[in-house]
């Protein structure tokens, strides 16, 4: 038996890994749209909802990586053939709000993803201003937006090392804290579990979350698999 170590090699990519930033687009893609890994159907589920399809989400993805990859903070897990079989992608901007529709086509739902994520960041942004007196700059926040594993195998582990990666070199270059959007209660878990996130609370002890029983295009999902989306946050 192989023990972990051996079956996954660990990386943060840069922008001279072409071939590795496309796989990292599949990987995180095929897991925002559902894969089927040892009998667990994965899925995000406003992706799900939505029916949002693959080929436009990975499009959404693989832009995403190439604007941020120069900033370091794409971490990828290989199996000994060289696939990628786990992703974690971050970026150190601060989050932006661009308040109206960007997506159009058959993309177009992406939109509704879109909002909700701007909602809760919004909320944030406005109570770290109330918290901290000031707007959150580039560079102080290391904002993780997408995880993804497709490994049959010690998910968890992967899940555990690509975190610590960004997280260690997030903590030496002097940032002060991790965020994410987290849309399910299982990368909740996850996260608080292996990397002590949690959900964020504001200044009144309130969570930020967008509730998705109070979105109409997204209270079909059902409460059981997911309530809505959280700020979680770990600090540095």
């Amino acid at each position: 038996m192989q023990t972990t170590q051996e079956l996954y090699t660990y990386e943060i990519i840069t922008k001279e890994h072409t071939d590795l930033i496309q796989k990292a687009a599949e990987c995180l893609a095929r897991t925002f749209i559902g894969v089927d890994v040892s009998g667990k159907w994965v899925q995000e589920p406003m992706v799900g909802q939505l029916h949002i399809g693959y080929e436009d989400f990975y499009q959404f993805t693989k832009d995403y990586l190439d604007s941020t990859i120069e900033q370091g903070y794409c971490a990828v897990a290989l199996d000994i053939h060289n696939n990628v079989v786990g992703v974690l992608a971050g970026d150190i901007n601060a989050p932006e709000i661009i308040g109206e529709d960007i997506f159009e086509g058959s993309f177009s739902d992406m939109n509704v993803i879109l909002r909700v994520l701007e909602d809760v960041d919004k909320r944030f942004m406005e109570d770290y201003q109330k918290r901290n007196g000031k707007e959150i700059e580039d560079g102080e926040l290391l904002h993780l937006f997408m995880l993804g594993v497709i490994a049959e195998y010690d998910r968890h582990e992967i899940i555990k090392q690509l975190g610590n990666r960004l997280i260690t070199k997030a903590s030496s270059q002097g940032v002060k804290a991790i965020l994410g959007e987290a849309t399910n209660p299982k990368s909740i878990r996850v996260m608080e579990k292996y990397h002590n996130m949690k959900k964020y609370t504001d200044v009144e002890g309130n969570y930020i979350v967008h509730k998705y029983q109070n979105n109409s295009k997204l209270n079909g999902i059902p409460a059981n698999i997911a309530d809505g989306t959280y700020i979680i946050i770990k600090e540095l």
